[in-house]
């Protein structure tokens, strides 16, 4: 049997904020192509495992690699982004005054200052890679529209699709799905199966129904540790998971009706 190859792999990472272990030794690995879902109790420590990976907060101790042997840990974050590693707030960042066509075009040439970006002439692969762009986040029609105009779902899927101009190997997400309508919610999981055929991504979600939908593996944490990993199923059937959540012994249901 081959030997699994983790495009991600965190060990005994500890987050240390003046006595208090935000994270405490958390082990975390991510396969090639895997759309896994980070969850757990508010003050878990799973945006902070986020932060840790694309290299806003140092870890304490222990160690990121990412590609099996780039050592990420003390990077900085332009560093870490470089290398192919992208995160996503739970707010959008989005260029309002500018359209739909006008933010993937700076999101794909970061390099340039924003107005020789907006006067250079594209060639045809950049101008295809927008269009293919456009059509997998739904927003083919919108292009021409300011970006302020557009829905809180559609101002996401924009910001998804920036980031997915700068081709990163692992897309790191913070609640994409907060505030949406259920429509825009069932979209975004669609979306981020299909990201998930071409790249590793990474959902730190609280929508319970969302993760029971749309997960084939779930990592759950708990004061900052693993508490629980593997298929949702397993974790809803977890007595662990289900006291941590609820303060008590429940059914298999338990966290599925956990918003």
């Amino acid at each position: 049997m081959g030997k699994v190859t983790h495009i991600l792999s965190c060990k005994k990472v500890t987050v240390d904020f003046d006595g208090f272990k935000a994270v405490n030794g958390m082990d975390f690995h991510l396969e090639n192509g895997e759309l896994r879902f980070l969850i757990g109790p508010n003050g878990a420590g799973k945006t902070t495992m986020l932060d840790v990976i694309c290299g806003k907060v140092k870890a304490t101790s222990g160690f990121v690699h990412f590609q099996g042997d780039i050592d990420i840990s003390r990077k900085k974050e332009h560093q870490i982004a470089e290398l192919g590693i992208g995160r996503k707030f739970q707010a959008p960042s989005i260029f309002s005054g500018l359209t739909v066509m006008e933010n993937l075009e700076l999101a794909m040439s970061q390099k340039r200052d924003v107005f020789s970006t907006l006067r250079a002439r594209m060639n045809t692969v950049d101008s295809n890679r927008i269009k293919d762009q456009l059509d997998m986040i739904g927003l083919k029609d919108r292009s021409e529209l300011k970006a302020g105009g557009l829905s809180h779902g559609e101002k996401q899927w924009l910001e998804i699709g920036m980031m997915l101009m700068q081709n990163p190997l692992v897309l790191l997400l913070d609640e994409p799905v907060a505030g949406m309508t259920d429509k825009e919610t069932e979209k975004t999981g669609e979306l981020l199966k299909e990201i998930a055929s071409q790249r590793s991504v990474v959902v730190v979600e609280h929508d319970m129904e969302f993760v029971r939908q749309f997960a084939s593996k779930v990592t759950v944490m708990h004061e900052g540790k693993l508490l629980k990993e593997g298929t949702m199923r397993e974790v809803q059937q977890d007595r662990m998971v289900a006291e941590v959540y609820l303060g008590q012994r429940r059914d298999q249901d338990a966290i599925s009706s956990t918003a």
